[in-house]
């Protein structure tokens, strides 16, 4: 895992167009005076306000689910906003760059805080799952594979940046998969969900780090082949189940859900039904039958989508899929536009992150896709996701304020 910036080529791949303009940087970046920066200079208010906006919707959204769910603590989901903005502030200012030729460090902490919870004393049950850990005299527990996300797309941004946007050699390629197989390996048992999140914002800084079509395909089909080799032996008697139980039944139940109708199969069905009952401008915040009711479990989390649904109808559900699109779309904007491969493949990865996310949640939620787990980007409640969500704006925002001039676009 080489951290040398320089590497072989400079053409090819998504981010060929970004090392061209790169060209010119270095001698014209000291003939202009720069104009004097404020406190809030470089805030990207395109992307934030977006984010900001589903925080509020998502808030109100939660608050009405916290009214009949013991569950839902919604003082807790605000100290978690509150705190995620200040991580926010904090990473913005922070200089990312520092961070570009460190790739050991950045895969030794993100191997870290995958195992974090199977460490004896520190890993937490909760619904069923080891993924949460409650540090000695630190009365708070946190989901540490949240945080790994992040440190995920800097540790495949540091390896990936130093080929320039061309990787050449199969070698070079095969070195950046293994980096990535590494730390997923250690998540995607316990945590399916989790685990395929990882596995799409590193394949997406790979690709966009310039890996050749007919690589990425053949990675792809084996993938594809291992997945379902997978799934097969999880459900032949007599060979190894590498699934768990609850993995294997969520896929059976979202081929046909009358396998478990009181349970994964009736989670989805209500789902659905509370989104379709919203009808086109929804039933009111608090007025929503099926949430009331609570007729859906975890409707504050995996299934808030539904809430929105029910209570705000198609219109409001379409407004919340065009706010996470901007905010997506200017994200990898950022990217275009970023004035380093490094910073580049950050904002490519934190848009990745967004983007799977945001697409397996609403699917899950309209039985498209299987139950994974996974929380809508700025909408759902949970204390470290939104803080990590918030982090990964931060980092972002950052990118967008060392971006290149606009003197020096093209």
């Amino acid at each position: 895992m080489s951290n040398d910036m320089t590497g072989p080529g400079t053409g090819g791949g998504v981010l060929s167009s970004l090392g061209d303009r790169m060209m010119g940087r270095a001698s014209g970046s000291h003939a202009k005076v720069s104009k004097k920066s404020g406190p809030l200079d470089g805030l990207f208010l395109s992307q934030l306000i977006p984010a900001l906006l589903l925080v509020l919707v998502g808030t109100i959204t939660i608050w009405t689910a916290s009214l009949t769910i013991a569950d839902a603590n919604f003082p807790r989901h605000l100290v978690g906003v509150a705190l995620g903005l200040v991580v926010a502030v904090l990473i913005w200012r922070y200089d990312y760059r520092n961070l570009a030729g460190m790739t050991t460090v950045l895969f030794v902490i993100t191997c870290f805080l995958m195992v974090m919870p199977k460490i004896p004393g520190l890993g937490v049950a909760s619904h069923g799952m080891t993924g949460w850990v409650r540090l000695p005299l630190v009365p708070v527990r946190f989901q540490p594979v949240e945080l790994g996300k992040v440190a995920a797309i800097f540790l495949m941004a540091s390896a990936s940046s130093q080929y320039n946007g061309k990787i050449e050699r199969f070698s070079d390629y095969c070195r950046l998969c293994g980096t990535l197989l590494v730390p997923l390996a250690l998540i995607v048992i316990t945590d399916l969900g989790s685990g395929l999140v990882v596995l799409f914002l590193g394949a997406t800084i790979i690709i966009c780090s310039g890996a050749p079509r007919n690589w990425v395909l053949a990675t792809i089909a084996l993938i594809v082949g291992v997945s379902a080799l997978v799934v097969i032996t999880s459900m032949t008697d007599g060979l190894p189940h590498v699934l768990k139980d609850y993995q294997l039944k969520r896929l059976l139940v979202f081929a046909d859900p009358s396998i478990d109708p009181s349970g994964d199969g009736y989670n989805l069905q209500q789902a659905k039904i509370a989104i379709g009952s919203g009808q086109f401008t929804g039933q009111g915040w608090t007025n929503g039958t099926m949430t009331q009711m609570q007729y859906v479990p975890e409707n504050q989390t995996d299934y808030i989508f539904s809430v929105a649904g029910e209570e705000l109808g198609f219109l409001g559900c379409l407004l919340i899929i065009i706010l996470l699109m901007a905010l997506i779309i200017r994200l990898f904007y950022v990217a275009y536009r970023a004035s380093t491969p490094f910073s580049a493949l950050i904002a490519v990865g934190v848009g990745g992150m967004l983007l799977f996310q945001t697409f397996m949640n609403i699917f899950m939620n309209v039985g498209l896709l299987p139950v994974m787990g996974l929380t809508l980007p700025f909408f759902s409640y949970g204390g470290t996701s939104i803080v990590t969500m918030f982090a990964a704006l931060g980092i972002a925002t950052g990118v967008r304020m060392r971006e290149k001039p606009s003197w020096l676009q093209n």
